[in-house]
């Protein structure tokens, strides 16, 4: 009888829990019951990890060029002779066939190269800040570790991947996070006041969905000076997709305000003498917040992709910038993508973000209607 009590206890103490938890705490038991959004949740924590300590993990300077042209991926072993050993790779080295111009590499199993951990090597800054020459792992000189193969100037491919995921990644936070603004504002104005600010939002949203979305970006992407910085592509490109990618939020932003603006607790504000962007910023928008979350994660991907297929075009993103589009140039030929093809890889860890934030973004949507 005791066990039972207990039991029976212990179920009333959950149930009550239960009854008594915020809006909050119910959306986040919601969330974590949704495995594939923890997955992907943990997936994109770990990819943007790797993209704020870029230079520290990758092992070369993403320019820096080597005589080991479309060198294939280097393996690290921990077994010789027969015993378990520290990590290690073998001596490369290369030759060129006279007759077809081929380059064949071979491993020289006599000569090891320990792989090292808080290796030294090219100076950078860490975080931008911190002078620094530790690097994650690293390998003595003349030994190479090129975990990914080199690419057709023999710059390692995997120092530029870990380097690009920076900019590729970022750009889709900075873009949805312009977006973001532009929706809500914008969306919010258009939906609260209506009249002839509603007429004319409306008109250029509508406008603005008319016009092909990949020929709008192509026009706009190629009337970036040709004589710009990398940083000043970069953002060029950021606000350009984030100018075109505020139009879906800003149209179901004005929808919800509509609605909402006619409850009695707005009304209840309005007699209290709240201010009009009060009304808007604390009592209309927090009342589908949830929503607004779930777009959040559902649009980062599609930035990603944005910038992705305008660099891989050659209208966005150029070398010497080096994002997952640009190095996705190098494998437009299908010749050269069977001859040589860890030159994919970029487009592996793109397809990975993707289905990650879509992951991340069901399990918000679940989470956002905690009692469906």
């Amino acid at each position: 009888m005791s066990g039972t009590a207990a039991a029976v206890s212990t179920a009333e103490v959950r149930d009550e829990r239960y009854y008594l938890a915020s809006q909050w705490q119910l959306a986040w038991r919601k969330f974590r019951s949704h495995r594939l959004a923890i997955a992907g949740g943990w997936v994109l924590a770990a990819f943007y990890l790797l993209a704020v300590f870029a230079d520290f993990i990758a092992p070369y300077d993403v320019n820096v060029r080597s005589s080991f042209i479309y060198m294939p991926p280097q393996r690290v072993r921990v077994l010789a002779d027969g015993r378990l050993r520290a990590p290690f790779v073998y001596a490369t080295t290369s030759e060129v066939d006279l007759h077809s111009f081929a380059r064949t590499y071979t491993e020289d199993e006599s000569v090891r190269y320990p792989v090292r951990l808080l290796a030294r090597g090219y100076e950078y800054r860490l975080l931008g800040l911190i002078p620094a020459r530790i690097h994650l792992f690293g390998v003595a000189e003349p030994a190479t570790l090129f975990l990914f193969g080199t690419d057709n100037l023999g710059r390692d491919f995997f120092s530029r991947v870990m380097l690009a995921a920076r900019v590729s990644l970022s750009i889709g936070l900075v873009g949805v996070a312009l977006s973001f603004v532009l929706g809500v504002l914008l969306g919010g104005v258009s939906g609260y006041y209506g009249g002839t600010v509603d007429l004319f939002v409306q008109r250029l949203i509508e406008f603005l969905l008319s016009i092909p979305k990949i020929p709008l970006w192509m026009a706009l992407a190629a009337a970036l000076p040709v004589d710009w910085p990398v940083v000043k592509v970069y953002f060029g490109i950021t606000i350009i997709l984030s100018v075109i990618g505020w139009t879906g939020l800003a149209r179901v932003v004005r929808g919800k305000l509509l609605q909402l603006r006619e409850e009695d607790y707005s009304t209840a504000a309005v007699v209290a003498g709240a201010g009009d962007w009060q009304i808007i910023l604390r009592h209309l928008l927090p009342g589908f917040m949830s929503y607004l979350i779930v777009t959040l994660t559902l649009a980062i991907p599609q930035m990603v992709l944005a910038e992705t297929a305008l660099s891989f075009l050659g209208i966005g993103l150029k070398p010497p910038a080096v994002s997952w589009g640009v190095l996705l140039q190098d494998a437009q030929n299908v010749r050269t993508v069977a001859l040589y093809p860890w030159l994919l890889l970029p487009g592996v860890f793109i397809i990975i973000t993707v289905m990650a934030f879509n992951f991340l973004g069901d399990g918000a949507r679940d989470a956002a209607d905690p009692y469906r």
